[in-house]
């Protein structure tokens, strides 16, 4: 038997291979984890790789109900609003894609595509009904592995997520699923403010990363939110909450409304940070 020489990709000891032979394979999904991290920590893979192949291996326990913007957040399109109304909802929030509701809000009809509005532009006669695409309605308890795959053979990109009593529960996109494996993100829409995790975002809001620093959010908002007992927007929010937020819940702390846009291992990953809206008579 003869060993071959050491190369200088494999920095592996004969230790090391000696006992990696030996040993069983990892028996549970957390084993297989800080397997992954053993690998990076002997820069056998990468760190991004490491965080891919991690999300990939977490979100198989992951149902649409874990990652969809519930409900209330959603950025629907009335059907019988006028153009102007629509062309200004559409610009607020930027977004490709949007659910188009009749009568209730619960009552989604279809996803209008936001550059067929230019068709109504051109026609104001056309019926907005006939430029609506189909709805896809998938429940809470869909995989994240399934959803994906079936947004890729049927080239959809919005779900709509329905509850066990058939309600609207929130909508899921496929950037939704994919953020879970590569991480957050950035859009066209986004314009980066500073490199201390706040970004302002089309509509004047600010998005703001859950580890920012209360000084810097301080600072590049110019507001005096309480920086003596926690350092980061996210422990601050949690706090004033009594835990970490889920995503879609609003928490409004010194006249700020912070939305959870992104949660991630236990953490808000990102806030959409606005004014708070005031109450009538306070």
């Amino acid at each position: 038997m003869r060993l071959e020489p050491r190369t200088g990709s494999d920095k592996r000891s004969l230790f090391d291979r000696v006992v990696e032979f030996l040993s069983p394979g990892p028996d549970s999904r957390d084993e297989l984890i800080e397997t992954l991290a053993d690998a990076e920590h002997r820069e056998l893979i990468a760190p991004e790789s490491r965080i891919m192949l991690e999300g990939v291996i977490r979100m198989a326990d992951m149902i649409a109900g874990d990652v969809m913007v519930a409900a209330p957040r959603m950025d629907l399109l009335d059907l019988d609003a006028p153009y102007d109304e629509l062309l200004a909802q559409v610009i607020a929030a930027g977004h490709s894609r949007f659910p188009v509701y009749e009568g209730q809000r619960d009552n989604i009809t279809g996803i209008l595509l936001a550059k067929d509005l230019l068709k109504l532009q051109r026609a104001p006669g056309l019926n907005l009904r006939t430029l609506l695409r189909p709805a896809v309605f998938v429940p809470e308890s869909k995989n994240l592995n399934e959803l994906l795959r079936d947004f890729r053979s049927n080239r959809n990109h919005l779900a709509i997520v329905i509850d066990e009593f058939g309600n609207t529960a929130g909508l899921i996109t496929i950037e939704d699923v994919l953020e879970e494996i590569v991480g957050e993100i950035e859009d066209e829409f986004d314009e980066i403010a500073d490199d201390q995790g706040i970004y302002t975002l089309a509509d004047g809001s600010q998005r703001i990363a859950g580890d920012a620093t209360i000084a810097a959010v301080n600072s590049v908002l110019g507001v005096d939110l309480p920086a003596d007992a926690f350092d980061t927007i996210g422990g601050l929010v949690a706090h004033e909450h009594g835990r970490v937020p889920r995503r879609g819940e609003v928490v409004s702390i010194g006249g700020l409304a912070f939305t959870v846009m992104l949660t991630r291992g236990g953490a808000v990953r990102w806030f959409k940070v606005a004014p708070a809206p005031r109450v009538s008579g306070a």
